[in-house]
């Protein structure tokens, strides 16, 4: 984490989900945000409660209970923002809205506010929870260069944050957004190959994540090309290159090429 960022003004999450608990607990654990600042609106009393234990955060059942606020985060499925969006729309004058809304536009959402309502897009990521997240931030039409910056400075107090044009948040959403998943994927498959081969389960689940976790260090702080990794591992005749014809001949490549290809069709299917 590079910035060291605290905002004092109030932030009401719509959404108590997974990605919304994700982003409060980074928040609070970083001190960008206190928990008496925080509202959260969550239809459901179990986890109302849950989340107000775990974190002294306020929680709510209607979002409306929660306006005025100064920051109102959108943190729910694409296939009820319209309508909760809609619903809020005649609170939230004055308010900055931020969206995680997965493949719904800033314009689709601005056409659904009072006019002049700013909208900052965001595609986060579940390692924000433990301030490893990365997260890709868009403003819409109406938002001023000021506003993406408070944004950006909130969410990289999570990890890491780039501003990019909102053209790129679909691919974004596929890598980052997603991406998560497909290491996980990754880890559990290795740590499955590892106990094949009489490894104890908790031993190559721990061999698998740290190797993960050190070379995605090692590129990030050297900015080394990972085909040069690559090379720098790969003895001639050896193990590794025996491993790396295997994957390539399974079609490693082409299956991620593929699963971002089909993140990035879904994402604009939902936000059509």
């Amino acid at each position: 984490m590079t910035d060291s960022f605290t905002y004092e003004g109030s932030l009401t999450v719509i959404g108590g989900g997974m990605m919304g608990e994700a982003i409060v607990r980074g928040l609070l654990s970083a001190r960008a945000v206190v928990a008496e600042r925080i509202t959260i609106a969550e239809p459901s009393a179990t986890r109302r409660e849950e989340l107000a234990t775990a974190y002294g955060v306020s929680c709510v059942a209607d979002g409306a209970q929660t306006m005025p606020a100064d920051l109102v985060l959108f943190a729910i499925k694409p296939q009820v923002a319209d309508a909760v969006v809609s619903t809020l729309s005649e609170a939230l004058p004055g308010a900055l809205v931020i969206s995680i809304i997965a493949g719904v536009s800033t314009a689709r959402l601005e056409s659904l506010l009072p006019q002049g309502t700013a909208v900052v897009r965001v595609m986060p990521n579940t390692p924000a929870m433990v301030g490893e997240g990365m997260a890709v931030i868009s403003g819409g039409g109406e938002a001023s260069a000021e506003q993406v910056e408070l944004v950006r400075a909130l969410f990289a107090e999570l990890g890491r944050a780039v501003v990019l044009d909102e053209r790129y948040q679909n691919a974004a959403t596929a890598i980052s957004g997603s991406g998560p998943a497909y290491f996980a994927l990754v880890i559990d498959a290795l740590a499955l190959a590892g106990v094949r081969q009489g490894l104890p389960r908790a031993v190559a689940q721990e061999l698998a994540v740290q190797t993960m976790l050190g070379t995605a260090h090692m590129i990030m702080e050297t900015g080394v090309h990972p085909g040069v990794l690559i090379d720098n591992v790969s003895s001639p005749g050896g193990t590794t290159i025996a491993a790396l014809e295997a994957l390539e001949a399974h079609g490693l490549r082409a299956a991620f090429a593929e699963a971002v290809a089909a993140n990035v069709k879904r994402s604009k299917e939902l936000g059509s």
